[in-house]
C-alpha cells in the first residue's frame, strides 16, 4: 500500500532544497505551496515570471495535484491559457511518480521560449520601422509618379485655375478703369524690348534660322523705302 503522505513529505523536502528563494508554504492541511518561475533574460533584460500555487490531494502521486497560477508578470492571457494546458498534459503523463518538479521545469522552458517569442516579435517590429522608414524615403525623393492620368488631371485644373486668374485680373483692370494696352502701346511703354531682338541675335551669332515663307509674299508690298516719308511704325498704327 502507497504512503502517500511519505511521499508527500519527501517531496516537499526536495523541493524546498531546490528551490529555496522562490517556495513558500501556504498551508500543511492540506499540503499547498508557491514556486516562483522566471525566465531568463532576453537580449535587453527582459524577463517572465510566473508564480505556480500547487495543492496535494490525498492520493497524490496516483493523482494529480491541483495547481493554479498564483501571479505572473509581463504574460498575456495566451501565455496563461498555454501554460495551464502544458501543466495538464506532463501531470497526465507523469501520474504515479511525484511530479512537482517534472512540472515545474515545463513550465522553465515554456516562459524561455515566450522570452524568445518577444525576441523575435521585437525584430520583426524592428525591421518593419525600418522598411516603412526607407520606403517613405524613397518616395519622399521620387516624388509623384507622372502617368497620363494625373498629368491630364493637373492639366485640366491648371487651366482652370488660369482661366480663373485672368478673370479675375481683367476684373480687377475694368474696375479700376484701365484701358487695355495694344501690342504698340506695351512695346513703347518697355524701352527693354527696343534691344531684346537685338540682343537675341548676338547671343544666338550664325545660328538664326529665318523661315522664308513668311516673306514670300514682301513683293506685293507696295513699300517705298526711298519716300523720305516712309514710316515703317505707321505701318502698325494702321494695323491697330
Amino acid at each position: 500500500m502507497t504512503d502517500y503522505v511519505e511521499e508527500q513529505r519527501n517531496e516537499l523536502e526536495a523541493i524546498e532544497s531546490i528551490y529555496p528563494d522562490s517556495f513558500t508554504v501556504l498551508s500543511e492541511e492540506p499540503t499547498s505551496f508557491t514556486i516562483t518561475v522566471t525566465s531568463d533574460a532576453g537580449e535587453n533584460g527582459e524577463t517572465v515570471e510566473a508564480t505556480l500555487k500547487f495543492t496535494y490531494v490525498a492520493e497524490y502521486p496516483d493523482e494529480p495535484p491541483l495547481w493554479e497560477i498564483y501571479s505572473q508578470e509581463n504574460l498575456e492571457d495566451g501565455d496563461l491559457e498555454n501554460i495551464l494546458t502544458l501543466l495538464k498534459q506532463q501531470a497526465e503523463e507523469n501520474l504515479g511518480m511525484v511530479m512537482i518538479f517534472t512540472l515545474v521545469t515545463a513550465v522553465q522552458e515554456k516562459l524561455n521560449e515566450i522570452v524568445d517569442a518577444m525576441k523575435n516579435r521585437q525584430e520583426e517590429e524592428k525591421l518593419r520601422k525600418e522598411k516603412e522608414a526607407e520606403e517613405a524615403e524613397k518616395v519622399k525623393f521620387q516624388g509623384t509618379v507622372v502617368t497620363i492620368e494625373n498629368f491630364l488631371a493637373w492639366k485640366a485644373k491648371f487651366e482652370l485655375e488660369m482661366a480663373e486668374f485672368r478673370r479675375k485680373k481683367q476684373k480687377e483692370e475694368e474696375q479700376a478703369g484701365k484701358p487695355r494696352l495694344t501690342g504698340k502701346q506695351l512695346f513703347e511703354r518697355d524701352h527693354n524690348l527696343d534691344t531684346s531682338d537685338i540682343q537675341f541675335l548676338e547671343e544666338a551669332g550664325n545660328n538664326v534660322e529665318v523661315d522664308e515663307s513668311l516673306f514670300q509674299d514682301i513683293e506685293d508690298l507696295d513699300l517705298d523705302e526711298d519716300d523720305p516719308n516712309f514710316d515703317p511704325l505707321d505701318m502698325d498704327s494702321d494695323e491697330d
